[in-house]
């Protein structure tokens, strides 16, 4: 009886050890035919947890059964199984029917910007230095990790998005912030951000370092702020200001523009924002508020009037 239950184990071990050498075979398939190192990670991490929760990938029924059997799953998360599966079955030669996954449309939420400010303030210097660039440019979280110091001009004061998942490359002006932030790195590897061996672990870094800064200002808000977040602030704030959806697809690297509509309708509920003012009474003064974010706003008996969100 010992010895079948043994031969049991090993079987089903050897029937593991077969899958998992599929997987790497797949990931090495997707990296040839030129998959992003963010879309070859997700699927990789998607198809090794179908894997510990029991599911055959060779045989899609088992698949569709731990899908549904996932309780605590979003939509949306079942959603991103069934899409990686559905890659993985294609280069399989399998066959299946996919599970119908119904993803509720939500709009994202908007922080504040002295809430972004609170987790860049409080975070080391790589992961505020990550997430400044992603405040001035909006862009993806893969596009700033893989930003590459040739891709920055510090006699212009420009930075240059190389585009990932089809979008289009950006160009930003930097604000002296985000350079004096710059120059605190060590130039040690062709990227800005080799400091990190992949995004997730800087991700991983970051959500550490949110979770005690929201502890310490005792704003459990920030908790909800992501990478993504921000790219999501930087565009409503954009069309908050310029009331402009071109100019805001463009700093997004959008090419349809159905994909950028949803943020003129968060931009609606930003006028009732409270503004910080300020008044500069000579040219120092408009200097530093023009570098700290202020917006000019009037002038009056020979005093100018700026403000900034709170």
């Amino acid at each position: 009886m010992e010895a079948q239950q043994n031969g049991i184990q090993h079987a089903a071990g050897d029937i593991e050890a077969e899958q998992r050498a599929r997987v790497f075979e797949f990931l090495w398939w997707m990296k040839k035919q030129g998959y992003s190192d963010a879309s070859i990670t997700s699927r990789g991490e998607i198809l090794r947890r179908l894997l510990r929760l029991g599911a055959n990938l060779l045989d899609p029924e088992s698949v569709k059964r731990v899908i549904a059997s996932q309780r605590n799953w979003s939509p949306g998360r079942k959603a991103n199984v069934v899409y990686a599966y559905d890659l993985f079955v294609k280069w399989a030669g399998l066959s299946w029917d996919p599970p119908k996954v119904r993803v509720p449309e939500k709009l994202p939420w908007i922080p504040l910007e002295r809430e972004i400010d609170d987790l860049i303030a409080g975070c080391s210097r790589h992961v505020a230095l990550a997430l400044q660039i992603m405040k001035e440019t909006g862009a993806r979280a893969g596009e700033v990790f893989n930003l590459k110091w040739r891709d920055i001009d510090f006699e212009s004061r420009t930075l240059r998005i190389t585009p990932e998942k089809g979008g289009k490359p950006r160009i930003f002006k930097m604000s002296h912030k985000l350079i004096n932030m710059l120059n605190q790195i060590p130039r040690e590897d062709e990227r800005v951000l080799g400091h990190y061996s992949s995004l997730n672990s800087m991700r991983r870094v970051f959500e550490r370092q949110r979770r005690r800064i929201a502890h310490k200002l005792g704003n459990p808000r920030l908790l909800g702020i992501s990478f993504h977040t921000i790219r999501h602030w930087k565009a409503t704030m954009e069309y908050y200001k310029t009331k402009d959806i071109l100019h805001v697809m463009q700093i997004l690297g959008h090419r349809n523009i159905q994909n950028t509509l949803k943020y003129t309708q968060l931009a609606k509920f930003r006028e009732e924002d409270e503004f910080i003012c300020k008044v500069a009474k000579n040219t120092e003064e408009i200097q530093e508020l023009i570098e700290k974010g202020f917006e000019y706003v009037c002038e009056r008996d020979g005093l100018l009037f700026f403000r900034k969100r709170k």
